[in-house]
């Protein structure tokens, strides 16, 4: 068995990386490879991170190790490091939370495969990956919340995303080691308040002997057109 997947346990924090291509061998012939990733998944309990440097490759094997991380018990983090493409980023939708290195990608494509035989086999053969295709959606639409439509386009057009692009669109939600973004409070926003914290800033008319202010505004004034905007 050609294993493609390393778990590294550290002080009982587990991660999982998965590098290369997925499932070099057959996944789907293969019985040993999916008991075994799901006995290794299972052996213990707790959150794990999941580091994705993929290619892509199999999408049955994507297929399930998708469902095994989505049904596991724990929180799932997956951060991708390299390239999360093809099979691979369908691994990386089954994350609670899917971060990306900032020099990182992210690529989606339609599936592909080999038929041989007559006009019949490659009808089916069309028709299989037009199902499979679907199935991809699934998993993109679920994660991103983009119509079928759009995702569909994007795979037709082989579509590389930046990190900040596939935060932009959904594939991903944060983008790793980057500063959070300032929290904008709504009294900015709020007239009244606004107003309000300017007036108190200003001394009392009766402080000044000749209440003027830099523009030449006597602070009287200036505090009728402020009492005026807060009335509006």
């Amino acid at each position: 068995m050609n294993k493609f997947w390393n778990w590294i346990k550290n002080e009982g924090e587990r991660t999982l990386y998965l590098d290369g291509y997925i499932a070099p061998e057959s996944w789907f012939e293969d019985e040993v490879s999916p008991k075994e990733f799901k006995k290794e998944l299972e052996a213990a309990t707790g959150d794990i991170t999941v580091y994705i440097n993929s290619p892509g490759g199999d999408f049955f094997a994507a297929s399930q190790i998708y469902t095994m991380l989505k049904e596991y018990s724990g929180q799932v983090l997956i951060k991708i490091d390299g390239i999360a493409a093809s099979a691979a980023a369908v691994i990386a939708m089954a994350g609670d939370m899917v971060c990306m290195s900032p020099t990182s990608m992210l690529m989606i494509h339609n599936p592909a495969t080999f038929v041989w035989g007559e006009e019949s086999d490659m009808q089916k053969g069309i028709e299989m990956l037009s199902e499979v295709k679907e199935a991809i959606i699934n998993a993109f639409e679920a994660k991103a919340r983009l119509p079928r439509k759009q995702i569909a386009k994007m795979m037709d057009a082989e579509t590389w995303m930046s990190a900040n692009k596939a935060v932009e669109l959904g594939f991903a939600d944060e983008i790793l080691y980057s500063e959070p973004p300032a929290q904008v409070t709504d009294f900015m926003f709020d007239r009244v308040t606004v107003v309000n914290a300017l007036m108190r800033k200003l001394p009392p008319v009766k402080a000044q002997p000749k209440p003027v202010n830099n523009d030449g505004i006597p602070y009287e004034q200036l505090i009728k057109r402020l009492e005026l905007i807060k009335g509006r």
